[in-house]
């Protein structure tokens, strides 16, 4: 007996494995497992830095023999040697040089851009260390704190590129000037040390970038500057900020607009109390508004971002810019990347050209770097060098200062790798084939558009807001692209589109950045598809309910009555229920909270636990919503600019939920 029950064990234990083999090879694991992230691609190494270095990082070069030249915010340079290996070598090369933030490496010598001058570095007698400082080239400084300067960047010629912050106002502490020759100006100077006035309008120009033998710049938020964006530079162009204007009349200026002339069409907004004191000029809900594309039409030498990266979004203060080599980074070879200090992380653009303008597209990358990112620059094994600084200036990064490396695994996520601008809509590249049938759901996109207010005031909440129809889909038979049509396109207007519902093919895996923004300068021309092409599913489209007959109504309106009758009278008891981090995120985001605030850490701003240890209704972090009071966190360096524009519903939701963190 007891043979016949190891038997049917035996026996039964067979069927269980064999039952779990056949479920093994039918069950698709990956619908049960949680979609990649960025980290699990774009792994974020830090380098071992030597005890008593303060890396705070202002500029980055390679040179040919792959050691990396380093540049610090308190007046250092270093060449490292073996910078990718375990054991990296720091030599001091120079010391006592003002706040440089850019390097370059030109034919054996290095070139760094100090407070006010261009200047060259060598090593002649070979000792690894610069005797000799040359001035390359000066410019003129008034003293004030915020007269930074960047660069050098090479330009195809051999010449170099320079740009200049302006200075804050002293009374008008708010408001950019440019108090001495070429602040607000990119300059370019040639190998003789010659000065070229190039371009005006630039605010905080930290970003240069030559891309193709091309120069660019980014800016960020502040006054006339809405959000942060991508110029491309050309001679003569003026990108925004007024204060350059006032060298126009200089003899050797490419910009022939003065501040006369602009001030005609654009409200300085230079107003003062009854005391005679100048007032802070501040956003004006529901406010008559022009835009930077309104002005163009007065002033065609005003120059659109390429690429607008949405303020709190996509970064709050833009950095460098950097191609990516080809060959590097996987299906992104030859794209943009573009750091930001504030949020201490890097985005990724695609540009386009379209009628002779560039214009493109921009998404998250990669985040969680532990300054703030403001150089970058490639090693020779395809890593990306990544140098931070945070003092001063603030940063989602909790370190002062940081030198890391990006490194790709040789993965290739599933992304959009491209968005390209069409007639009627958008056509999108992926770097791995789409789930066709979702893919073809009009459900699976959404798509809205907004710019911002040109004015004077620090900032803009986003304007113009407007929710877009997909009308149709058409997908690549290689499930590799998809085209949309999209409703009412706006010219000149950013577009987010959101790619929710799109999955990747056989892992059900969605995109590691389902949102892009597309700068839509132009429209371009050409062919537009049919709806007869296209696929106009829409899983989410409501039914038009079946007509209801005239006896059906009568039926339905006595069985209601009756039932009214019946059901007792229950008194209705109101109850707001504590909304949830999930519940907020959206709201957090799009009024750019996140761009400043974390829950637990402080950032740029103080955390939201934090905040809510100050134990204020939420009434009264509605009012310190719309109207900060710097003056309650005085050990932050950047001021709260009130935010008027966020709704009153949102704004109490927001409160309510930070009153429910535990403190």
């Amino acid at each position: 007996m007891k043979m016949i029950y190891i038997e049917l064990f035996q026996k039964a234990f067979r069927i269980l494995i064999l039952t779990l083999v056949v479920w093994a090879t039918t069950f698709d694991f990956s619908r049960a497992q949680e979609s990649p992230k960025e980290e699990d691609y774009f792994k974020i190494l830090r380098m071992p830095t030597p005890e008593g270095i303060i890396l705070e990082v202002g500029g980055l070069a390679v040179l040919p023999n792959g050691d990396l030249g380093i540049s610090t915010r308190r007046g250092d340079i270093y060449i490292v040697e073996n910078p990718t290996g375990r054991q990296p070598y720091f030599r001091k090369f120079a010391s006592g040089l003002h706040e440089v933030l850019g390097l370059a490496y030109k034919d054996g010598a290095l070139y760094c851009a100090q407070r006010g001058e261009l200047t060259k570095l060598q090593d002649t007698n070979m000792d690894g260390k610069a005797d000799v400082l040359e001035t390359v080239c000066a410019w003129p400084l008034s003293g004030h704190y915020h007269e930074y300067s960047y660069g050098p960047k090479l330009a195809p010629d051999g010449s170099f590129f320079v740009s200049g912050n302006v200075a804050f106002g002293s009374e008008e502490w708010w408001r950019g000037e440019s108090r001495v020759p070429w602040r607000g100006w990119v300059m370019k100077i040639d190998e003789k040390g010659q000065i070229e006035p190039w371009a005006t309008g630039m605010r905080s120009p930290c970003g240069l970038g030559m891309i193709d033998g091309e120069l660019f710049y980014t800016d960020n938020q502040g006054d006339w500057f809405g959000s942060g964006g991508i110029w491309h530079v050309t001679k003569g162009a003026f990108t925004g900020h007024p204060a350059g204007l006032r060298w126009a009349n200089h003899p050797n200026s490419p910009v022939s607009l003065t501040p006369e002339e602009f001030y005609t069409k654009a409200d300085k907004r230079q107003v003062k109390d009854e005391h005679g004191r100048y007032i802070k000029p501040e956003n004006v809900v529901n406010e008559d508004f022009v835009t930077l594309y309104d002005l163009k039409k007065e002033f065609p030498e005003i120059k659109l971002p390429a690429v607008w990266l949405p303020h709190g979004i996509q970064g709050i203060s833009n950095s460098e810019i950097v191609k990516i080599p080809e060959g590097t980074f996987g299906p992104f070879s030859g794209q943009i990347l573009v750091g930001d200090q504030g949020q201490s992380k890097i985005m990724r653009v695609y540009m386009e050209k379209v009628k002779g303008e560039f214009q493109g597209a921009s998404w998250d990358f990669r985040s969680g770097f532990q300054s703030g990112v403001l150089r970058m620059a490639w090693a020779g094994d395809g890593s990306l060098f990544v140098g931070e600084t945070n003092r001063g200036w603030g940063s989602a990064g909790e370190a002062n200062e940081g030198l890391q490396r990006l490194v790709w695994n040789q993965r290739t996520p599933f992304e959009m790798r491209t968005v390209k601008a069409k007639p009627d809509g958008f056509e999108i590249e992926f770097t791995k084939p789409v789930d066709k049938s979702l893919a073809e759901d009009l459900a699976s996109y959404s798509a809205h558009s907004f710019i911002y207010k040109y004015h004077p005031v620090y900032g803009s909440p986003p304007v113009k807001n407007k929710e877009h129809k997909i009308k149709g889909v058409k997908v690549a038979e290689d499930g590799m692209t998809v085209r949309i049509i999209v409703d009412s396109l706006q010219q000149y207007h950013i577009h987010a589109l959101s790619l929710d519902g799109i999955r990747e093919k056989g892992t059900s895996y969605s995109l590691v950045h389902p949102t892009v923004y597309y700068t839509l300068n132009t429209i371009p021309e050409g062919k537009k598809l049919s709806l007869e092409e296209v696929s106009t599913k829409n899983s989410l489209a409501v039914k038009a309910p079946e007509p209801v007959k005239e006896e059906q109504k009568v039926k339905k309106a006595v069985m209601k009555k009756s039932a009214t009758a019946k059901k007792p009278v229950v008194k209705q008891v109101a109850y707001t229920k504590t909304p949830t981090y999930q519940s907020v995120k959206g709201l957090l985001t799009k009024n750019t909270c996140l761009a400043c605030h974390t829950t637990d850490k402080r950032q740029v701003g103080p955390s939201f636990r934090a905040i809510a240890k100050k134990n204020y209704s939420d009434e009264k972090i509605v009012q310190l919503i719309y109207n900060p009071q710097p003056q309650n966190w005085p050990d932050y360096a950047t001021e709260m600019p009130p935010m008027p524009q966020v709704p009153k519903e949102e704004a109490l939701k927001i409160a309510r939920w930070i009153n429910s963190l535990e403190k």
